[in-house]
């Protein structure tokens, strides 16, 4: 009977001391093991890609800031060949459509030969008006031989201009303060002046380009041909002058006559003068 108490009381304790074992296993944070790990520090590497990322940013800023001008800096240039009626009075309705359009006409070059009249001109005209008058200018033709429109986009160049002549004129703000304040010597002076004419130049070659540029972009050219044809008619091998033409180069030819020789009297008046001069001399010794 004690045998049977004793091995039950056993099996109990047996099945405590495995209900603590597995509830002590299952514990979190109870386990543990010793790993070797290389030691890194996170936090540095965190605060130097964020101290990167920063940089870029403020980077990124700021170069959009500088390349990104309020508006675009676009060249445009058109050229367009039209066939019209009468050359003259198109190129009249031109003019008067381009004065609408604040537009002036920059070079005119007319052109008659057997086959054709053709007259050939440039307009320039604001940037803001340009499509208007292209537009405008196909009501003249009879026939549309071609329109061609291009763009130049100079927005790169303009801005890195305004870029280089800023920082220019911030150097030469420094060399005229050095040249004020710190040179002593005749040679700090010379070298210092030296370095702001040669900065003077740079700086008025891009004010000079900027200006160009502007002035491209503020007015556009457009070029146009105008023809008209005219019936062909054969070039005479020899021209036959008429009556009229005869006549007149006659009465041309008389009165040319006559200015030369009052001309020529007048010319030889010393010899005139020298013939009286000697007439008398002559008949004073005949009398005596």
């Amino acid at each position: 009977m004690k045998t049977i108490q004793f091995n039950s009381i056993s099996k109990i304790m047996t099945l405590l001391l495995m209900s603590v074992i597995s509830v002590s296993c299952n514990e979190p944070g109870s386990y543990k093991e010793n790993l070797k790990m290389d030691a890194v520090d996170l936090s540095e590497s965190y605060e130097a890609i964020e101290q990167e990322e920063a940089n870029a940013t403020t980077t990124s800023i700021r170069i959009g800031e500088i390349q990104t001008p309020r508006e675009l800096k676009i060249i445009k240039f058109a050229s367009a060949r039209y066939k019209v009626a009468n050359v003259h009075l198109a190129t009249d309705k031109i003019k008067g459509i381009a004065l609408n359009f604040d537009a002036y006409i920059s070079e005119l070059r007319f052109e008659n030969n057997l086959y054709q009249k053709e007259n050939r001109f440039t307009i320039k005209v604001p940037e803001t008006h340009f499509d208007a008058l292209m537009d405008s200018l196909g009501t003249v033709a009879e026939f549309v031989e071609y329109e061609n429109i291009s763009t130049q986009d100079v927005t790169e160049e303009y801005v890195d201009l305004n870029t280089r002549l800023a920082t220019k004129l911030q150097v030469k703000a420094r060399y005229e303060e050095i040249l004020r304040s710190n040179a002593r010597t005749v040679e700090d002076i010379l070298n210092t002046e030296d370095k702001l004419r040669i900065l003077q130049e740079e700086i008025e070659a891009a004010q000079g380009r900027l200006k160009y540029l502007s002035n491209k972009v503020a007015y556009s050219t457009i070029q146009v041909d105008l023809y008209e044809t005219v019936e062909y008619t054969e070039e005479p091998s020899s021209y036959k002058k008429s009556f009229g033409a005869k006549t007149k180069n006659a009465f041309s030819f008389g009165w040319n006559l006559i200015q030369g020789t009052v001309l020529l009297i007048f010319h030889i008046w010393p010899l005139w003068l020298a013939g009286i001069v000697l007439f008398l001399f002559l008949k004073y010794r005949s009398r005596i």
